[in-house]
């Protein structure tokens, strides 16, 4: 078939390459000519997808990186994976909706649109197929098929890949659903359908916000057991040896990623406007999990305080710009706060991050030297930050040292070796060290 994958980045491009080394004629639209670029000539941005994988595809013909959009037209099926952000606490559905418009331009009798985007429940059915039939003329369901299937992509995953996790399908009637169901089954190993397309689209909301829930409960509860003086790793290991009735989560310097730092807030959102009463949970979690970063730069100054230093002159060494380990994905990271509020309080800010490319995962500076995020909201959040390697001399220099993401490129044993001060938010140094303090 001649699939269209609108939106390669870290949902879009897997799906695009996968589909492709099935068979499908696969089309992946992008609006960023610069990521368009970069994968026309066999450059990955994505770590799950390597150059290995990519450029056969490009060579035999079966992928086709195109910002131009007219390659959109003759899709036997079309999946919608473009960002859903929030503005200002409301859904932005506007990369949805550019999207449907293109879409429908080349719509045709018996070609499936599914949409995979994060967002809350009613979306597809009460925002997508108006748009879909307004610019086609057609009408969902019985001209074309429509259906939804919530993204389970896990950015640096080696285990849980797109063709092994299982796939949650849904169609606005049932020859919708039977059209989903098969596209995807030629992709993964096992697909799940559900009733209707507002079921798959609370199902992901509903596994976000779990965790979402889940990491501010664990989060809080560092915070009040560094001050009662218990120590809260050791009391979550002996609680994960229990076989049942528990889950392991862990503390951290706050949530990053489209999912839980945006997911849940959808449907807080969807909640208050159908029915007038507030989420408290996600609120809640959204409030303890943003603070995060706060608490972990007050550590720092009280860290750097008993070593009779201020925070305003220290030099302060952050490892891992990533919202998560072994990934450059650096969506809504912590690390961006942790970054801003040192910067601000005056401390020489060095990071360091071997999957954090500027300029592939995060935008190059609009103002060399300046926040540029201060300047554009979608400018680069470090750009008062020095990056550099995570070497001896850089450690040692360091009045502090933050370890943020847990990269295993690091050099843990010299982190321990040089670093006069470390606080380690993820437990990766242990407390072995004496110059180590865990969040």
């Amino acid at each position: 078939m001649r699939v269209v994958i609108a939106g390669q980045g870290y949902v879009g491009l897997p799906l695009a390459v996968r589909a492709a080394e099935v068979g499908h004629r696969v089309v992946g639209y992008d609006v960023d000519e610069r990521r368009i670029k970069r994968l026309a000539v066999g450059e990955s941005y994505v770590e799950d997808i390597p150059a290995e994988r990519l450029r056969p595809l490009l060579e035999n013909g079966s992928y086709l990186p195109s910002a131009e959009p007219s390659d959109v037209a003759g899709f036997d099926v079309a999946v919608i994976t473009v960002p859903t952000p929030l503005r200002d606490g409301v859904p932005d559905l506007s990369f949805i909706e550019a999207s449907a418009a293109l879409l429908a331009q080349h719509l045709r009798p018996g070609a499936s649109v599914v949409l995979e985007s994060t967002t809350y429940p009613g979306t597809t059915e009460e925002l997508l197929a108006p748009l879909l039939e307004a610019g086609s003329g057609l009408t969902a369901g019985r001209d074309f098929h429509l259906g939804y299937s919530p993204e389970r992509i896990d950015p640096g995953n080696p285990t849980w890949r797109l063709e092994n996790t299982p796939k949650v399908v849904s169609g606005i009637d049932p020859a919708s659903l039977a059209a989903v169901e098969g596209f995807y089954g030629g992709l993964v190993e096992r697909t799940v359908p559900v009733s209707s397309c507002k079921e798959a689209e609370l199902t992901k909301l509903l596994e976000n916000t779990f965790r979402h829930v889940n990491i501010a409960l664990v989060n809080e509860l560092a915070m009040f057991a560094h001050d009662l003086g218990i120590d809260v790793w050791e009391a979550i290991d002996a609680a994960s040896t229990k076989p049942f009735g528990y889950l392991r989560f862990t503390p951290g310097p706050g949530v990053g990623g489209h999912c839980l730092p945006i997911d849940p807030s959808y449907l807080s959102w969807r909640v208050e406007r159908a029915l007038g009463q507030s989420f408290r949970f996600v609120e809640l979690a959204n409030d303890v999990n943003s603070h995060m970063p706060d608490y972990v730069v007050r550590r720092l100054a009280e860290a750097l305080n008993e070593r009779q230093r201020s925070v305003k002159g220290s030099r302060v060494l952050l490892l891992g710009l990533a919202y998560k380990k072994n990934t450059g994905d650096a969506r809504e990271t912590p690390a961006a706060r942790v970054a801003e509020l040192l910067v601000r309080m005056g401390a020489e800010v060095r990071a360091a991050d071997p999957h954090v490319v500027v300029g592939v995962h995060v935008p190059e500076p609009v103002i060399p030297g300046q926040r540029a995020a201060e300047h554009d909201p979608h400018g680069d959040p470090f750009g008062a930050v020095r990056r550099v390697e995570a070497d001896a001399a850089e450690l040692a220099a360091a009045d502090a040292v933050v370890l943020l993401a847990d990269h295993d490129d690091f050099d843990y044993g010299a982190v321990t070796t040089h670093a006069r001060y470390v606080l380690d938010c993820r437990r990766r140094l242990g407390r072995g060290a004496a110059a180590v303090e865990v969040l």
